[in-house]
């Protein structure tokens, strides 16, 4: 009788701390980590953009993580190729559609493909000497020629297609290659104006009456409607720290990669020192670029 009552009593201490475990293991979602435990998110985007992989992939990260509050965008870009600007669009507006706060803070430069992919954001932060907007397409293809006649170079041609060598660089256009290429241009401007217009909640035809490649300061830009605030790096990190209730000793992290082509690091490196060489490091391409011509 007596080891029935011990063995009764230990039950009854025991129960709440055996039901406490219970609960706890049952619901650790509810559980909702300290501010001390959030972290800011930094990608950066500098430079003519030529490949999207590394960018996408740093927001991706930080979209699914959870444990990152928000994210801040810095760019410094004169733009650069279509479809690349087109993937980190897609991906920064993935986490406006997740409700995650990301943030832009522009440098220098943040024009054509610079702007295209910053339109997408929460807020747009511009200092009022940057340069932004550019709205527009270009492509640029070198004719050779002149110099390859003074030098002695021929250059023999096999093609099935009639406009297959449309971007040939040793003869001069036809006027049906020019009226295809004019035409591949509009449709690239269409989707760029319509991106913008989507991102930003602008009517289209404000948009398209700004489109015509010119640049604004970040001041003319605020005026317009194409970023949202003036101010440096640090206004636009105190006000993502504002939005996601963050404070001043939250962690920010980046996720960048090291280049493991050797190539890819070599092309990069030289078109952001000498911007020029993208027309030759990259030709025939439809861009989303400020012209250094």
């Amino acid at each position: 009788m007596k080891k029935l009552q011990r063995i009764l009593i230990v039950i009854i201490i025991l129960l709440p701390v055996i039901l406490g475990l219970v609960f706890l293991a049952g619901a650790p979602a509810r559980i909702t980590p300290s501010a001390s435990f959030k972290r800011l998110g930094l990608v950066r985007i500098e430079g003519i953009i030529l490949n999207s992989e590394s960018i996408v992939k740093q927001l991706s990260a930080f979209r699914t993580d959870k444990s990152v509050a928000g994210i801040l965008v810095k760019i410094n870009s004169p733009g650069g190729a279509t479809a690349p600007s087109q993937e980190i669009y897609k991906e920064i507006l993935r986490i406006k559609e997740e409700s995650k706060p990301l943030v832009v803070s522009m440098g220098d430069l943040a024009a054509s493909g610079g702007y295209y992919v910053a339109s997408p954001a929460r807020c747009i932060f511009a200092d009022p000497g940057t340069l932004t907007g550019s709205i527009g397409v270009i492509l640029t293809v070198p004719i050779y020629k002149d110099l390859a006649n003074k030098i002695g170079i021929q250059m023999n041609t096999l093609k099935a297609g009639e406009f297959k060598d449309i971007a040939s660089n040793y003869r001069v256009m036809t006027d049906g290659e020019k009226k295809i290429l004019q035409s591949l241009l509009d449709d690239t401007h269409d989707q760029f104006i319509d991106d913008v217009a989507k991102a930003r909640g602008i009517d289209r035809d404000s948009i398209k009456n700004l489109a015509d490649g010119r640049i604004f300061t970040g001041r003319q830009a605020q005026a317009l409607g194409l970023v949202d605030s003036l101010g440096g790096y640090l206004d636009a990190l105190s006000y993502l720290r504002k939005i996601t209730g963050s404070g001043p000793n939250t962690r920010i992290i980046e996720k960048s990669e090291k280049f493991s082509n050797i190539r890819e690091w070599l092309l990069e490196s030289a078109v952001r020192i000498f911007p020029q060489l993208y027309t030759y490091f990259a030709p025939y391409r439809a861009s989303y670029l400020m012209s250094f011509e």
